[in-house]
């Protein structure tokens, strides 16, 4: 069986008004994502805006999903620090914590070929504390290919892929290519737009930005591919679409993200990217399309 399924979110971090982040409200909120039935956690993604962060702030963070969740649910944390010895730190912390496993993504910045990249992500897979996750993401780091997926497939200590290129077919070849000899190996989706596509093909679930806002509609579009009920996936699935492509609009992600999560009753506050006035009236409109999308569900 894969070691991880179903739907993860990304969350969202809440800030207070001098800026800090907001520990109570960020409990309050993990504690309704896990009460609507999410399958897991995610710390510092690209929604969490993990770069906007000190590493002592990434600590907490996952420290409180560790403590918020108390085995409730897996908490998966981003270990995308500078280099091999800093991300390596970060999986002990995380593993103390109580983490299930980490994400790591391909180094940012700098452009690594699939050697380079094969080279690094063995290092952390051979000497890690805790489970690791791959984290392929092309729109902001170095993307990771078939052939170098499978050969890390090979060490016992990488359980899975997080893949955000939305590439159906990408999908497709990896589940071909590392299922037969890896049964327990995770292939979650970070493509909200794809996740009913993707999981006809074999993902195992999703990490989706939007189950942040409406888990509902996330949970529902999984279960009803699960129970093989695809013309409603699908209807389900043209809300979700509607729903992040509002959220997306604004280039100024994921402050549409956090306009969603304030719209269902958090106080999540102003990102640290200042935001321009094109987000502010993203925020009328991402209303509307949660109503939307929740409003099919009724």
């Amino acid at each position: 069986m894969p070691t991880l399924e179903g739907i993860f979110v990304p969350f969202v971090v809440p800030l207070d008004d001098e800026g800090s982040i907001n520990e109570t409200e960020l409990r309050r909120y993990l504690d309704w994502l896990i009460e609507r039935g999410v399958h897991g956690l995610y710390a510092n993604g690209s929604t969490g805006e993990f770069l906007r962060f000190t590493p002592e702030e990434r600590r907490l963070i996952v420290k409180v999903a560790c403590e918020t969740s108390a085995g409730r649910v897996p908490v998966l944390a981003g270990a995308a620090e500078a280099n091999v010895t800093e991300t390596l730190r970060a999986c002990e912390t995380y593993a103390a914590f109580g983490a299930r496993a980490v994400a790591v993504v391909s180094p940012y910045y700098y452009r690594l070929g699939p050697e380079a990249l094969g080279a690094y992500f063995h290092e952390i897979g051979s000497q890690s504390s805790l489970d690791v996750l791959l984290y392929n993401i092309p729109m902001f780091s170095s993307p990771l290919d078939i052939v170098t997926i499978c050969r890390l497939s090979e060490l016992d200590r990488i359980i899975g892929i997080k893949d955000s290129s939305g590439d159906i077919s990408f999908m497709q070849r990896m589940i071909m290519e590392i299922r037969f000899n890896r049964p327990d190996f995770s292939f979650l989706t970070g493509w909200d737009p794809a996740i009913a596509a993707m999981l006809f093909v074999g993902a195992t679930g999703g990490v989706l930005a939007s189950a942040g806002v409406v888990p509902e509609l996330a949970l529902a579009i999984y279960a009803s591919v699960m129970q093989c009920r695809l013309e409603r996936a699908k209807e389900l699935q043209a809300h979700l679409i509607r729903l992040f492509d509002v959220m997306l609009s604004t280039g100024e992600f994921p402050s549409g993200f956090r306009a969603g999560a304030q719209g269902r009753g958090f106080a999540i506050g102003r990102s640290r990217q200042p935001m321009s006035d094109l987000g502010v009236d993203c925020k009328l409109r991402v209303g509307q399309k949660i109503h939307d999308g929740l409003e099919v569900l009724a």
